[in-house]
């Protein structure tokens, strides 16, 4: 694809990048039959040719308005257009350009951007977020249906969740660190207690940073790039000392959370300072699946005890674990090998509509999306449905007839 971008962005860093995506893009069309979006409304303009199109126009300097952001904030970010494209185009890092180009100069309507900084806010604050779940669910039976979908039932004891000090080394011969996460903790506090359980059996002990917050995802996704590199600034700081004192990994629970850090090489490459950090923390991060995936689990004893009833499992992987990290049947292989059934489950590829905050703000779409992943998934009537995301997660479980979990507790049985 040409381009001709304007001089407001041309030599810039974002520009560069934006151009060179641009141009690898053969506009073949093919990202279209596996979008979700495009799926829904059948608009060019709400798949990714079409939003490839309009980044393209607005940075060569074209108008741009209110029409341009609304096809841009439908996207939900799932990245599947990349495992389709036969080019290689890197979509979801100019989408992100894109949007924080499009806030520049066509700025959103002031409630608009107060819900935004809101969510930002309120969701990276564990603290916040913990308490707002549990007044939430104290007046759950006076909330409208739209927002009391995004609560669970009960809230959970966030006591539940990975102790904050290191192992004992006498005792542990290895360590990995874990990101405790923004809303895991309080909306799911087991998935890092079952994990650390796992793992202690293998001789791992897993820790994490208190300094440690949000990975960054909420921030690059609402268009604050510049707040995004503060979050991911503030993690290497809190996990380089331990880097420097052989942890092996750092551990994510999450795959959104997940495929964000495995990225932070890539959002601080020109950052003179935290560029070979950066990409250090990169490339010692790994997806718990992957730490399970190379290791020895014979000692686990990988099979449900006679108790445990539910052995039929329909898997939702997330984009972020197939699409963003490239994950694909790993931990459909370790839960097979845990002697549970795997049903298959048609649409695998597609997005169940969570996508960080598009539930939220675009829940119309999101809704669609997982009601069609739901029938999906229950299609074979599985006892349970297991996730990698506690987004996809919590969103499923909202309108699910079927328990939903994180595939480690299954393990933790």
């Amino acid at each position: 694809m040409q381009t001709n971008l304007a001089d407001f962005i041309r030599d810039s860093a974002q520009g560069q990048e934006a151009e060179a995506i641009l141009r690898s893009c053969v506009h073949c069309g093919f990202c279209n039959a596996t979008c979700p979006t495009y799926q829904l409304l059948g608009d060019e303009l709400d798949g990714p040719r079409g939003r490839i199109y309009l980044i393209k126009q607005m940075l060569e300097g074209q108008p741009v308005g209110a029409v341009t952001r609304l096809h841009l904030d439908r996207c939900l970010s799932c990245r599947n257009c990349e495992t389709t494209c036969p080019s290689g185009v890197q979509y979801g890092r100019l989408i992100d350009i894109g949007r924080d180009v499009v806030e520049q100069l066509s700025p959103r309507p002031a409630g608009e951007r107060l819900l935004r900084v809101g969510l930002r806010k309120g969701l990276q604050s564990p603290a916040l977020f913990g308490a707002m779940l549990k007044l939430g669910q104290s007046v759950r039976g006076l909330l409208p249906p739209a927002l009391r979908q995004h609560l669970p039932p009960t809230a959970h004891n966030a006591a539940g969740g990975v102790g904050r000090r290191a192992p004992n080394d006498k005792t542990m011969g290895r360590r990995m660190l874990v990101l405790e996460g923004c809303v895991q903790p309080g909306l799911a506090p087991e998935i890092n207690a079952a994990a650390a359980r796992v793992l202690a059996r293998l001789g791992i002990g897993l820790f994490s940073a208190p300094e440690a917050g949000c990975c960054g995802a909420i921030d690059q996704h609402l268009a604050a790039p510049e707040a995004a590199k503060a979050a991911m600034r503030r993690n290497i700081d809190a996990w380089w000392p331990h880097l420097e004192n052989n942890i092996e990994a750092i551990v994510m629970t999450a795959s959104g959370c997940g495929s964000t850090v495995k990225e932070y090489g890539h959002h601080l490459r020109h950052d003179p300072a935290y560029a070979d950090k950066a990409a250090r923390v990169s490339a010692l991060t790994r997806d718990l699946a992957e730490v399970l995936r190379d290791e020895d689990l014979s000692s686990l004893n990988l099979k449900p005890p006679p108790a445990v009833k539910s052995k039929r499992i329909a898997f939702h992987p997330p984009c972020s674990l197939q699409h963003g990290q490239k994950l694909r049947g790993v931990i459909e292989n370790i839960l097979t090998r845990a002697g549970y059934e795997l049903l298959p489950v048609d649409e695998a590829h597609l997005c169940c509509g969570s996508a960080g905050t598009y539930s939220i703000l675009q829940p119309e779409l999101s809704g669609q999306l997982r009601a069609r992943k739901l029938a999906n998934l229950q299609a074979r009537e599985p006892e349970l449905i297991a996730s990698a995301n506690i987004g996809c997660q919590s969103h499923l479980a909202a309108a699910s007839a079927v328990p939903v979990v994180h595939w480690i507790t299954l393990l933790d049985r």
